[in-house]
């Protein structure tokens, strides 16, 4: 496959289109936590402010500032994330590390969607761009919610 092939299948229509509509491009005026993340090779970067209660994501914010695959990651947390406890968005994290990195499985429900993202394994430099939101979410979760 051709290079130009590859990037094509990396910038397919299905991340194109959840990088166009990321959903919870507001920030919380009253947060719990909020939490910058920069990528350093792409300076991609994320900002996440969430809230909790008993445990569990009430509300939460995000101002992206990504390539379209952090921007693709990103709308799909921000769409399910609301109603996960840290258990789930942890496990999410750590299940799409794996899935980029070795090949692992799809990150659970309802973090499923994260799949589209999984032509993106052998472009390590994109990687860290794409955990964004992941990883500031968890973040963001040890402040407010643990």
């Amino acid at each position: 496959m051709t290079a130009n092939a590859d990037m094509i299948k990396l910038y397919s229509s299905r991340i194109l289109a959840l990088a166009a509509d990321i959903p919870r491009l507001q920030r919380l005026e009253a947060p719990g936590a909020t939490v910058k993340r920069r990528a350093p090779l792409c300076g991609s970067t994320i900002t996440v402010d969430l809230t909790c209660e008993d445990g569990t994501v009430t509300d939460y914010g995000q101002d992206v500032k990504a390539c379209a695959l952090g921007q693709a990651a990103a709308s799909v947390v921000g769409a399910n994330i609301v109603g996960c406890d840290g258990a789930q968005v942890r496990s999410a994290r750590d299940a799409l590390a794996l899935m980029l990195k070795e090949d692992g499985p799809t990150p659970p429900a309802p973090f499923d969607g994260l799949e589209v993202l999984r032509p993106a394994q052998d472009y390590k430099n994109r990687h860290a761009s794409i955990m964004l939101s992941l990883d500031a979410a968890v973040e963001a979760l040890e402040t407010a919610c643990d």
